[in-house]
Formats: C-alpha cells, sequence, structure tokens
C-alpha cells in the first residue's frame, strides 16, 4: 500500500523532485564526459578545452564539466570558458547560493537575462559575442566544449537584425502561440550563432579542433536542430520556412517591416543561410543528449511505484493546447477507480495562446486550473472522490512563464478555499490569470531556480 502517512502533496513533490534530480548536471555531465575519452582522443593536458554555450542550466553544466576537466588532470591553464546563464534572484527552500547558482574558477558565468524573463537582452548579445571571440581565439587544436540546454535560444543571442526588433517578433510569436519548432525556425534566420552557425565559426580555418556539444533537452522528441535553436546541429529549415510561420501565425507583419525585409532577402539568398551540411572533418563534432523529459519521467515513475502506486507514463510526443490537453487528463482521472492508488505522470510541453489583456501565469499554472475546471464539472460535489486527488504540474527549470512559481497544485483544499474566498476557477482560466488563484488559494509550488531544464513534469495522484 502506498504510504498513507504522507500527505498527498507531500508525496505528489516528492516523486516530482526525483525527476528533476535525476536530470541534474552532477548526475550527467560527468557519466557522459567519461564515455567520450576515446573519440576526443582522450582528455589530454597538452590540449586547450574551451567551454561556451548557455542556457537555463548553464550554470550547473559549466560546473560539472569544469570539475570533470580538473579532475582528468588537465591543469586550470588549459580550461577557459564563457556560458550565458540567468540571473538568480530567488532559491528553493533550504538552499544555499553555491548550489543555486554554481561557482567555477576558469569558466565565466555571464547573467544574460533576468529571472522569467524568456526574450534576448542587450547581455544576451554582449555575452554571445564573447563567446564568438572566445572561439575565434583557441588553439587550432582545442577541443570546444559546448553547454546546450533549454532557454539558450534567449540567453544565446546575436541578432541580425536590430535587437528591438528581434524582441517584438519573438513576443509576437510567442503570444500567438507559435511552438518551439516554429519560433526557433525563426529565430535561426536570424541570427549569426543559432541554426549550427557556430559550428561553421569554430571549424572556419581551424579543421583540426573537435567540438562536442553536452545537451540537455526541452523539447519533444530531442531534435538537436531545435533544442536551444541548435547552434551546432545541422538546420533543415529555410528563409522560406521563416517566412511562412509569420503569415500562418497572423502576427503584425507591418509592425516587422525590419524582420520581414532580412527574410525576404535571405529567400533571395543575398543572406547567408544556416549550416546545412556539416564540415568535411564531421568525425571531429560529436552530440551528446545527457538529460530528457523522459529520463525525468523514469525517475519519478520509480519513486512513485516505490511509495505503492501503479503508475502509468504518458510521454506526450506532440505539442497540444494546454486548456485541451488539461480536458483529456480530467476524463482520465475521473474514469479511473479511486479504491486503487494510481500515479499517472506526464511530460512534454503544451502551448498558450493568450488573449489580449490577459493576466498572469504560465503553461504549468493554466494546465494546474484547467485540470480543476474540468474535474469540477465532472466530479461536481462528490468530496470523497476529490479527497482522492492531488495534482501537481511544474515546470523542471523551476521557472512558469514570467513568475516566480514552478507551477500548480490542484486538490480538493484549493477548490475549498476558491469557494470560501469566493474566486471563480472559470473566470481565472478564461482571463489566463492562474498565478493570483492560486496564490491566493495556496496551491502554487515555489522551488527557484532548479538548474535543468527537460520541459515540465505533471504528477496526479489517485
Amino acid at each position: 500500500m502506498h504510504n498513507s502517512q504522507a500527505s498527498g502533496r507531500e508525496q505528489a513533490e516528492a516523486i516530482w523532485r526525483a525527476g528533476v534530480e535525476a536530470v541534474q548536471s552532477h548526475q550527467c555531465i560527468p557519466a557522459e564526459m567519461a564515455q567520450l575519452r576515446e573519440t576526443v582522443g582522450g582528455w589530454s593536458p597538452d590540449r586547450e578545452y574551451v567551454v561556451v554555450g548557455g542556457g537555463k542550466a548553464g550554470a550547473a553544466m559549466a560546473q560539472a564539466t569544469e570539475g570533470f576537466l580538473l579532475q582528468q588532470g588537465i591543469p586550470a591553464s588549459q580550461i577557459k570558458g564563457w556560458v550565458n546563464i540567468p540571473e538568480v534572484d530567488h532559491l528553493a527552500p533550504g538552499s544555499s547560493s553555491q548550489e543555486r547558482d554554481p561557482a567555477t574558477t576558469r569558466i565565466h558565468l555571464h547573467p544574460a537575462r533576468p529571472p522569467g524573463y524568456n526574450f534576448p537582452t542587450a547581455e544576451a548579445v554582449t555575452g554571445t559575442r564573447e563567446i564568438l571571440k572566445l572561439v575565434d581565439e583557441a588553439a587550432d587544436d582545442a577541443v570546444i566544449l559546448c553547454l546546450i540546454s533549454g532557454g539558450g535560444s534567449a540567453i544565446l543571442s546575436a541578432p541580425t537584425v536590430s535587437l528591438e526588433a528581434k524582441l517584438l517578433v519573438s513576443k509576437q510569436l510567442s503570444a500567438a502561440g507559435a511552438t518551439i519548432g516554429e519560433l526557433n525556425t525563426v529565430r535561426k534566420h536570424l541570427s549569426q550563432f543559432k541554426g549550427g552557425q557556430l559550428t561553421a565559426h569554430c571549424f572556419r580555418n581551424h579543421p583540426h579542433r573537435r567540438l562536442v556539444s553536452l545537451i540537455i533537452s526541452d523539447v519533444i522528441g530531442d531534435p538537436l536542430d531545435v533544442i536551444a535553436s541548435g547552434p551546432t546541429a545541422v538546420d533543415p529549415t529555410t528563409f522560406a520556412d521563416a517566412l511562412r510561420v509569420l503569415k500562418e501565425k497572423h502576427v503584425m507583419l507591418d509592425k516587422l517591416s525590419e524582420v520581414v525585409a532580412y527574410l525576404e532577402a535571405g529567400v533571395q539568398g543575398e543572406m547567408p543561410e544556416t549550416l546545412k551540411a556539416y564540415p568535411a572533418n564531421g568525425e571531429h563534432i560529436l552530440h551528446r543528449l545527457v538529460a530528457s523529459n523522459q529520463k525525468a519521467i523514469s525517475a519519478a515513475a520509480e519513486v512513485a511505484e516505490k511509495l505503492g502506486y501503479q503508475v502509468i507514463e504518458y510521454a506526450d510526443r506532440r505539442e497540444h493546447d494546454t486548456t485541451v490537453l488539461a480536458g483529456y487528463f480530467a476524463d482520465q482521472i475521473a474514469s479511473m477507480d479511486p479504491s486503487v492508488p494510481t500515479c499517472l505522470i506526464s511530460g512534454g510541453e503544451t502551448t498558450v495562446k493568450l488573449p489580449a489583456g490577459h493576466g498572469k501565469g504560465g503553461r504549468n499554472q493554466s494546465f494546474a486550473l484547467g485540470l480543476l475546471v474540468h474535474l469540477k464539472a465532472l466530479l461536481r460535489d462528490d468530496h470523497e472522490r476529490w479527497n482522492r486527488l492531488t495534482m501537481l504540474c511544474a515546470g523542471t527549470d523551476g521557472e512558469d512563464g514570467p513568475t516566480d512559481a514552478a507551477g500548480a497544485f490542484a486538490d480538493l483544499g484549493v477548490l475549498q478555499a476558491a469557494t470560501r474566498l469566493g474566486l471563480s476557477p472559470e473566470e481565472h482560466l478564461m482571463r489566463h490569470d492562474a498565478y493570483p488563484f492560486f496564490a491566493a488559494t495556496g496551491g502554487l509550488l515555489k522551488t527557484g531556480l532548479t538548474q535543468t531544464n527537460v520541459m515540465d513534469l505533471r504528477v496526479f495522484l489517485i
């Protein structure tokens, strides 16, 4: 039997945290790098190791990478690097700043954007230029280690248009509900860094270098060209594809004249395309997926089973609308036998199309609110059934949209608090205003930045 001593929320959070822990850099990076000894020609103390990259997991990835190299006997003088990371202003309860903002001695960690802000900034541009400069100056036989994680598309920015134009198109596409693939198709064609262009930069005039990308995936299916807009991967998309995304998403093209003009010039062959084939020495280019959503799901499932739950895993292979998918899971939950302790674990990433005048929240808070609304209609006032349900929807990065919450719980306690306070979950869902709803009803999960990012992890306990 499952442990009835612990509350549903405690168990749901423990299961969720097990998934997040399994995709931490200190677990994944050393194990992967140890297997690369032969493919990089040995970890030689005579070679130069240049560590670059960025993303939400950048700081922890840099610390794990530097630590591994030092343990292999690489002199500190042979290690250098620059990694763009988010600023940290809130920590997980009980965590030290060292744990949440790891330190390095040879790799510069560059705060490139404020917490909760997933768009390019001037600091991101400055940092990305420094990365390109560092690669330019590296030795002819250097090993370039590129650390890539979710959030890298915003935090690694070298735009071919003005920063203002890049920012505007990113915000318009996000608000229009563009998928990560669609968004990154446009980003790659407005960049000197993304779409494999770091690879081209690395090997230009330096054919004897080695390039190893260590990747924590935040994209469904783990496509190398989409994760952080694929700075080291061959890009199958074109300028024409980027223009098509803008037109299909019905963004305000009249306000994006600079972007449209650049993309149209690219279609005409007047601007350089993204990388379409690896250099002749392609055997010197390696990509290693060190952590993924599936890895987090599997670890979470293992803990749920130890707690006595029958586990059902859902690893979404497509992007869905948040509210639509919440309705699907509400139907599944309502139809299950409440006498059998069951844990549904869902992973992936949903989309949200924001209306004008929307409120505050993130896709996970919206998902939890959608579950609450749908189950309220399905279960009505069946408190016995409600009392057996605990649902947690949260981002593995600890950031849910532009908020300081990772996500939210949905359970009877939240529903009763809403009734007591006169709050309508339906109205808050319609306004996309989940954060104030869960803040008032005590449903928010705040973890601080987790130093990893493999999309979302949802735990539903019956």
